[in-house]
């Protein structure tokens, strides 16, 4: 009998390794698996509605643009819920930046109470197994009245669920809900409109890129998984940032690739080297980078549309010739660029959509336009051949991927919409501002 319950966990233990391994079963971290927003995820479905297709929806407190990520059974989530007011709270002053006021004009929120969570939920049936108050208080800093104090979207391994939260401190959690350890990154300003900057895992560092204004250098950091221990710290000459880091495999060696305003910089994700550098964008850092064919795509949209395409794999500061090719417009000042097949496509944070050759920059097309007018805060996901462009609205433009802008259909839910996707385990987990879906057959 003992031999048999022996062989029943074993059984049962491998299946779930195979379930966690299988094609499109995780979406561990900001933009999934490698990053980019693509699955390789099969028979997954392109059509819903607020009554077709919903295979589970679920209130969640608070405001929070951070995504859902997925690992097997299931899926984390931070949101932010703010209560009452503090008398006499105020965040920090920028006078020089923003006149008398010292903040930005939208900047909300730091003369509330905050509380900041990490949540658990079943990805069968979106049951909230458990929920752990990582932050309460007085924050920091202000937010745009537009965003949450939840805008860095969580990272897994697999084993543990990292939260970041600015200024707030980095959490971390076992499946179960134990706190692991927590960090305190420093009081990183803003700009009066918060932190977006998700962490990312690289074997067993997390790796937080720390881009602010108020300290005298922005740095981007690893801590131990296990035992959240400082590992390396490396010091960058950067202005206030909301792109988060990318992982790229260049052939020989993994880059740790990093958007910023005045340098583009690739790092040795295992040590904090600095591997090479180029020109940044001269313009405000907020889509976060993604990789094709070999090349780095690093984009802004505001005050400049610029989109570099930086050859990976190189050493020391980069040349003119290691430049690939660049574009001057159709890019987003929020929403990250998708590379998928061939193609890297732009959009506009209207929802226009261009169409580059990955490899040589050659326009495709440009100017492909919605059928209706929206907004996006949401960045694209691709699978099965198409790109899904989900905006504020709650409604999921699906885009047939290829040479020609081809709108293939037109999904909607009851709410609004600002966090991007996650694909894994067969359905699309949607995180609107009061519920979260799960879509799926």
């Amino acid at each position: 009998m003992k031999r048999l319950s022996v062989t029943i966990m074993l059984a049962l233990f491998l299946s779930l390794t195979v379930f966690a391994k299988a094609p499109g079963a995780n979406w561990p971290q900001w933009r999934g698996p490698d990053g980019n927003g693509v699955t390789t995820a099969p028979n997954m479905i392109i059509e819903w509605s607020p009554d077709k297709n919903i295979k589970w929806k679920t209130p969640v407190a608070g405001r929070g643009h951070s995504s859902p990520i997925v690992w097997g059974k299931y899926i984390f989530l931070t949101t932010a819920i703010e209560g009452e007011a503090i008398p006499n709270a105020k965040g920090p002053m920028r006078v020089e930046d923003y006149g008398p006021s010292g903040i930005h004009p939208d900047g909300v929120g730091a003369d509330h109470k905050q509380t900041l969570k990490v949540m658990a939920y079943d990805a069968n049936t979106g049951k909230l197994l458990w929920e752990r108050i990582a932050f309460e208080g007085q924050v920091f800093d202000y937010r745009h009245r537009k965003a949450s104090y939840a805008s860095p979207t969580a990272a897994t391994g697999g084993k543990t669920v990292v939260g970041y939260f600015g200024p707030e401190g980095v959490y971390a959690y076992d499946f179960k809900g134990k706190l692991l350890w927590k960090q305190d990154v420093g009081k990183l300003g803003g700009a009066s409109v918060g932190t977006s900057s998700s962490p990312l895992i690289y074997k067993n560092l997390v790796i937080v890129q720390c881009d602010a204004d108020l300290v005298k250098n922005s740095f981007i950091v690893a801590f131990n998984l296990k035992t959240g221990k400082e590992v390396w710290r490396a010091n960058r000459d950067e202005q206030v940032g909301w792109s988060s880091p990318l992982l790229a495999n260049a052939g020989t060696r993994t880059e740790l690739i990093t958007s910023g305003a005045k340098s583009i910089i690739a790092y040795d994700p295992a040590t904090g080297k600095e591997l090479w550098r180029s020109k940044g964008l001269e313009s405000n850092a907020v889509p976060t980078p993604v990789i094709g064919g070999g090349l780095a795509f690093i984009v802004s949209g505001y005050p400049s549309k610029v989109t570099y395409a930086v050859k990976l794999g190189r050493n020391g500061e980069l040349k003119e010739s290691d430049i690939a090719w660049k574009y001057n417009k159709g890019s987003a000042y929020v929403p990250s660029p998708i590379a998928y097949g061939d193609y890297l496509y732009l959009l506009t944070d209207r929802g226009i959509m261009t169409a580059l050759d990955a490899k040589t920059g050659k326009v495709v097309y440009e100017g492909g336009r919605l059928p209706v007018p929206a907004t996006f805060t949401a960045s694209p996901v691709a699978f099965g051949g198409n790109i899904f462009l989900t905006s504020e609205d709650g409604d999921t433009f699906v885009i047939k991927a290829g040479p020609k802008h081809e709108i293939i259909g037109t999904n909607s839910l009851d709410e609004p919409v600002y966090a991007s996707p996650a694909v894994a385990g067969g359905k699309i987990i949607i995180r609107g501002e009061r519920n979260l879906y799960a879509i799926g057959k």
